[in-house]
């Protein structure tokens, strides 16, 4: 090796020297300055204070009494001990955010306010008939169909409109009864005997009430009168005006007083049934308006009101059915139809009101975030009330006029559970007076190596034909070579 060479390889060896001793007496330093700035209580919290601890960035569970870095070399976050941590008069889990985090993450703000609320309920009607309109026909004697004059559902009839005939044995002798009272009456009508008149009277005024008992028609028994021939068969009318919904019998079938012969409804007016659910029937009363709207109808709406409301439950769907009556005097309302119901509530509701997510739900409490100051959200637990118009009611917690957050604040419940954990868990003084304490690593970063003894570290440098100039190792630097490969 010539005499340039050597010199240039003395200089390089006494620069690294004095880098590594200039690097480590920075080292120190910086050292002695963390030392000295913990004794002043120069720390990184509010006002120079000290952590109660320093939490992975990446998992909150995972704290160390000292400050570290993560396995990919990120700075663990100090948990300080002021009032966002729960000390002083703060509550535990408050959370300190400057302005600029609190608009990058999202938080919004609103106001509790007291106030009276009413809200529109919206659910799903049936329709049906008006019981009190529906009539149910049946015979008062047995006797045989003859002859059906409405044999089709569906179609619609007046009140007296002839329905069918019959024959029965038990009409037939009561119409020669009452022929026989006409006959005795209009013979001792003229009699002189006041008790024979009045005799004859009276058995013609039984016999023809048993007729009208068996509901014989008016016009039969005129002809009765008239023509003082017995009829085989006696007619059936309608006893009022609607539809045909049922006929139970067809012409040659034996019926009895068991047997249903026509049913009959009156559809001028019928019933919606509405199924609400437990928590909206304290909004809704007898009188209340409701506005029914039917898909096959667009841009009919029928309003009626509330007549009635259940007093009991549905076993199977939980919910309480109320009476709604509609007017339908142009028929477009069919029974069994479905439709969209809104029922405005007339029952006011007062109280503190506040944005529903605004609240958070954790098992069986819920808690919201209020604003102390700028910047400082102390968390509360409260009771709520009556939900309505995406509003809930506080019941307890929270005063009227506070500044509750409405958006964001998942993220500061997150903070929050952190920083109450550590005030509950870790007191101050135990965390002082561990900083000295060996911080526990995951992964890698946690397994300590024995030291090999000094001889077995020394490495000889490979040697290299006289002559040639040393080859660098890729990766490894000048200074770690051996001075036997350098002749």
């Amino acid at each position: 090796m010539n005499k340039t060479n050597a010199i240039l390889i003395v200089l390089a060896l006494g620069l690294g020297l004095s880098g590594g001793y200039f690097l480590s007496g920075s080292k120190s330093e910086q050292a002695a300055d963390a030392a000295k700035n913990e004794a002043n209580g120069d720390g990184p919290c509010a006002d120079g204070a000290q952590p109660l601890m320093w939490r992975n960035p990446m998992n909150p569970a995972v704290t160390s009494p000292n400050p570290a870095k993560d396995s990919m070399g990120m700075d663990y976050i100090p948990v300080c001990a002021d009032g966002n941590a729960g000390g002083g008069n703060a509550p535990a889990g408050t959370v300190r955010i400057d302005p600029a985090t609190s608009q990058d993450i999202g938080v919004r703000l609103t106001t509790a306010v007291q106030k009276k609320l009413s809200r529109n309920i919206t659910t799903v009607g049936r329709i049906t008939f008006d019981e009190t309109k529906l009539v149910t026909l049946h015979p008062k004697v047995d006797g045989w169909v003859d002859k059906l004059f409405v044999d089709k559902t569906g179609e619609s009839v007046k009140q007296d409109t002839m329905l069918l005939s019959f024959y029965s044995p038990e009409l037939v002798a009561t119409q020669e009864e009452y022929l026989l009272a006409l006959s005795n009456w209009e013979q001792l009508k003229s009699s002189p005997y006041s008790d024979i008149r009045e005799g004859a009277k009276r058995l013609l005024d039984s016999s023809l009430d048993r007729l009208r008992f068996f509901d014989v028609a008016e016009h039969q028994i005129l002809e009765l009168q008239r023509t003082h021939k017995v009829r085989k068969n006696m007619h059936i009318h309608a006893p009022a005006a609607g539809v045909v919904t049922n006929i139970g019998v067809r012409e040659g079938a034996r019926v009895t007083p068991a047997s249903e012969l026509y049913q009959i409804a009156d559809l001028s007016r019928v019933w919606v049934l509405a199924d609400l659910y437990e928590y909206e029937i304290s909004w809704v009363n007898v009188g209340d308006q409701a506005t029914l709207r039917i898909g096959s109808l667009p841009g009919h709406d029928f309003v009626g009101r509330i007549t009635y409301i259940y007093p009991y439950l549905d076993a199977k769907t939980r919910t309480n059915k109320v009476r709604i009556e509609f007017d339908n005097a142009d028929g477009l309302l069919k029974p069994d139809m479905f439709g969209d119901v809104e029922i405005a509530a007339s029952a006011i509701k007062s109280g503190v009101f506040v944005p529903r997510e605004a609240v958070l739900i954790t098992g069986k409490q819920a808690h919201l975030f209020v604003q102390s100051e700028a910047g400082r959200f102390e968390p509360r637990t409260v009771r709520t009330g009556i939900t309505a118009d995406g509003l809930v009611e506080i019941v307890e917690g929270v005063k009227a006029g506070e500044t509750v957050v409405s958006s964001g604040q998942f993220l500061i419940d997150s903070e929050s559970s952190i920083r109450e954990a550590a005030a509950k868990m870790v007191e101050p003084k135990s965390m002082n007076s561990s900083q000295g304490k060996e911080e526990p690593k995951q992964g890698m970063e946690g397994m300590v190596m024995p030291a090999a003894p000094e001889k077995d570290m020394q490495m000889d440098a490979p040697k290299v034909p006289e002559g040639s100039k040393p080859v660098k190792p890729e990766g490894m630097p000048m200074d770690h070579m051996g001075m036997e490969g350098m002749k």
